[in-house]
């Protein structure tokens, strides 16, 4: 069960034009500490006015300290790296890339969650890497996504969260510090009253925690599952869950990736379209621009937004964080963007059309289907065969 803790304040941010305004004032607000753990961190006009802010923030005498992930930011080193640490900030790397066509079996253990924690008392969680919406390469921008901005007694957890991977990758990296303190002093401090949970995937205690509060909500839904996932390929159990829940008469909408970014994952999840359509599951491919939104609503009162997709590498491999909220006003906030998504961004597949696509275009979708799932194989994961077996 998903531990939800009261008394939050919670703003959903569309896209990065809301959410990197947000983002620099509270680096600017900043007065004792900042953690800020990103995928991406690029070397485009955002990553630069955030470099920029955070060297402030060091320059001031706020204790800085930046996470990258070592595939994701790995260009990280040649272009802001230098010139944080002279500010004062303290950087390190996740997995750093010993070279792009390593062959070793953690390669895809990545670091993939994008979370921030200013002071102790204000955290930004979900979707949004460091890089300008504008920035999309081969694709319309801007890109579409989320983010929130959390106040409350739940940046305490955020805060534990940070420091413990920050700790685990210094001892990693031998650059061994001292353990970093647990206590907040805001820890208790209620200034809203939505009720909310971080959850976190790693390869420790906390594998199996965001899938299975997706499965749980869609388990108890009555009325309406709705989501946003740019990389759509869940396993057995997933699949089986959103069928039941369309079979039990609960609207099941799927909002996903109409662009091909991974030619390779973009065609192994549509191998499963067939078999969702059929089943009465509304699937509408996002075109409008670049989609890469992590995001649900359930029955207009559970809500979650955060970095991890609903695929074996972000539910088996990579460490992700994600918060999910109860609260009424906040879910039909994110429905709406997300219905509005669908609507003005979105075409519909129609079962009917999508059967009668020719044998080789079927065939190409469960060739890609196949060599992902050896790609996860070779990571070094033991899959189970529930997770990506061929319904």
């Amino acid at each position: 069960m998903t531990r939800l803790l009261p008394g939050n304040d919670i703003q959903l941010l569309v896209c990065g034009m809301q959410y990197f305004p947000a983002l620099e004032e509270a680096i600017d607000r900043a007065h004792s500490e900042i953690f800020l753990e990103t995928y991406i961190f690029d070397d485009d006009d955002t990553g630069r006015r955030i470099a920029t802010a955070l060297a402030r923030a060091a320059r001031r005498g706020v204790r800085v300290r930046v996470l990258v992930d070592g595939f994701g930011a790995r260009d990280f080193e040649d272009t802001h790296q230098s010139a944080l640490e002279a500010a004062g900030v303290h950087v390190l790397m996740f997995r750093p890339e010993v070279g792009r066509m390593s062959f070793r079996r953690n390669r895809l253990r990545r670091m993939h969650r994008k979370m921030v924690v200013v002071d102790a008392q204000t955290g930004f969680v979900g979707g949004i890497n460091i890089i300008d919406d504008m920035h999309t390469p081969g694709h319309t921008p801007p890109r579409f996504d989320y983010a929130v901005r959390v106040r409350g007694p739940l940046v305490a957890r955020m805060h534990l969260e940070c420091q413990k991977l920050w700790e685990r990758v210094a001892w990693a990296t031998l650059q061994f510090r001292p353990r970093l303190p647990r206590t907040s002093r805001y820890a208790n401090r209620h200034t809203g009253k939505m009720r909310a949970a971080l959850l976190v995937r790693d390869n420790l205690r906390h594998r199996h925690d965001i899938e299975n509060a997706y499965l749980q909500a869609i388990d108890g839904a009555f009325e309406e599952v709705l989501i946003a996932n740019a990389y759509f390929l869940p396993g057995r159990r997933f699949r089986q869950a959103l069928i039941a829940a369309a079979a039990r008469g609960v609207k099941v909408t799927l909002i996903l990736q109409g662009r091909v970014e991974y030619a390779l994952l973009h065609y192994a999840s549509q191998a499963l379209y067939g078999s969702l359509l059929s089943q009465g599951i509304r699937i509408f491919e996002y075109r409008r621009s670049f989609l890469h939104a992590k995001a649900a609503v359930v029955d207009q009162h559970w809500a979650t937004v955060g970095s991890s997709n609903i695929d074996p590498f972000s539910l088996m491999l990579a460490r992700e964080a994600n918060i999910v909220v109860h609260d009424i006003g906040f879910a039909n906030e994110l429905r709406q963007s997300l219905r509005a998504a669908a609507r003005h961004g979105g075409r519909e597949l129609r079962h009917r059309q999508w059967k009668t696509r020719p044998l080789h275009e079927r065939l190409l979708r469960w060739i890609a289907y196949g060599m992902v799932r050896l790609m996860i194989g070779l990571a070094g994961e033991r899959v189970s065969r529930h997770m990506l077996r061929k319904k």
